[in-house]
């Protein structure tokens, strides 16, 4: 791979919130190879001038699915796996193009479209996977409606979850997902908007269904993201082990008090629930799920505020789906009356890396971090604004040293 000097960059240091003034920055083999207060030089390596601008890193969205072309999961399930695949190619080139570098999939990605990722063969941020989540019979995963019985498990369909009862089936399915190269388990925990048999305020899954799947994700050195919205579900999940939260809209104080004992992490999604209910059915939602999310909607922002003023670790995260995707960045929007510009970005950043067992691989502009680099008109710092305009102020990705977008000159 060619080498690349990045000169005259204010970088943003994430953890400490500041900008640290004129930097040069050598990439090399897709790593952060030199950080320097003086000019390098390297004759093998190309010179950009960034004249100022902000280099920092580049963004993680915790949560997204990127096969979700349609937020109808039941149609989804029965559609073509190569068609999906190929719908997916413009959902993960719209979040490159916004600034997203690193996401983490909560339901339909696979080893294959991660590694098309990998090989340039789609052009998009770098996927971090967990298969189909895992949902019990009747769960936030099962997409059959009242009226349906048969269950035809392909496990190489298009849909988000996979459907598994009692110890032992759900050992096989999170052992069957690692096989197949999940970076991390997800389970489906309590009841959500987009299934069409379960109540938002449901606990799913046993508490000895919970601790083996833990314990399988525990050996393989991977962990548990859960669905779950109520304090009764987040309480059940943080005291077994379980890292991340997703959602977490109805929790309650002591969930904050069991976030901090664990350490645990909190995905608020506040875009989806936004986008849903102003455009849930015309996105092809069926009316009487996008009704659920008016269970959660009102909420979720005094969970944020809760969270955050009581030192629970967040993370940045958006579950949008379908034609919603492009309202990825409107959780910047929707957080930062709650949480100032450095935390904000940290949630995007660092703090991702941490909650994903990621720590110092990105979310950083550090020596031998990943070269997942963006450069930026303005400091985010002083207008977080700077990140929601990508169209003017985002002037160039970079994802493993490889430029991805370049308008600089």
């Amino acid at each position: 791979m060619t080498a690349t000097i990045l000169a005259n960059a204010n970088v943003l240091d994430t953890e400490a919130g500041e900008l640290l003034g004129e930097r040069h920055v050598l990439l090399r083999d897709g790593q952060i190879a030199e950080i320097s207060e003086t000019p390098l030089k390297d004759s093998t390596a190309e010179t950009v001038d960034l004249r100022g601008r902000t280099l920092m890193p580049g963004l993680c969205d915790a949560h997204v699915h990127v096969t979700a072309i349609t937020p109808d999961f039941a149609l989804l399930k029965k559609l073509s796996p190569f068609y999906v695949a190929g719908r997916s190619t413009d959902i993960l080139n719209g979040m490159l193009m916004r600034g997203f570098t690193t996401v983490r999939d909560g339901g339909g990605a696979d080893y294959g479209l991660a590694h098309a990722v990998d090989e340039d063969a789609i052009i998009g941020p770098r996927v971090l996977f967990c298969g189909q989540a895992l949902s019990q019979t009747g769960g936030h995963g099962d997409v059959r409606g009242r009226g349906e019985n048969a269950l035809d498990e392909c496990f190489c369909c298009a849909g988000l979850g996979r459907i598994c009862d009692g110890v032992p089936e759900v050992r096989r399915a999170a052992r069957d997902e690692i096989r197949k190269g999940a970076t991390h388990i997800k389970i489906m925990a309590s009841g959500g908007v987009s299934s069409p048999t379960d109540r938002i305020d449901s606990t799913q899954f046993s508490l000895e269904e919970i601790d083996a799947i833990v314990e399988e994700a525990t050996a393989a050195n991977i962990y548990v993201m859960a669905h779950a919205y109520t304090a009764r579900a987040i309480n059940r999940l943080l005291t077994r082990g379980v890292r991340t939260i997703e959602h977490g809209n109805l929790m309650d104080a002591e969930s904050c008090e069991l976030f901090k004992k664990h350490g645990g992490y909190l995905t608020p999604t506040l875009s989806t629930y936004n986008a849903i209910a102003k455009e849930g059915k015309e996105a092809g939602m069926p009316a009487e799920l996008q009704a659920k999310v008016f269970e959660v909607v009102e909420y979720g922002l005094s969970a944020l505020d809760m969270a955050y003023n009581a030192g629970v670790k967040t993370v940045f995260g958006t579950d949008l789906l379908g034609q919603m995707h492009r309202y990825q960045l409107g959780e910047f929007d929707l957080r930062k009356g709650i949480m100032p510009a450095a935390d904000l970005i940290r949630s995007a950043t660092c703090t991702a890396a941490e909650a994903l067992q990621r720590e110092g691989e990105f979310g950083v502009v550090r020596e031998d971090a990943r070269a997942d680099l963006l450069v930026v008109d303005g400091n985010p710092l002083d207008d977080i604004n700077v990140l929601t305009d990508p169209g003017n102020r985002l002037k160039a990705v970079i994802k493993e040293g490889k430029f991805y977008k370049n308008e600089l000159q």
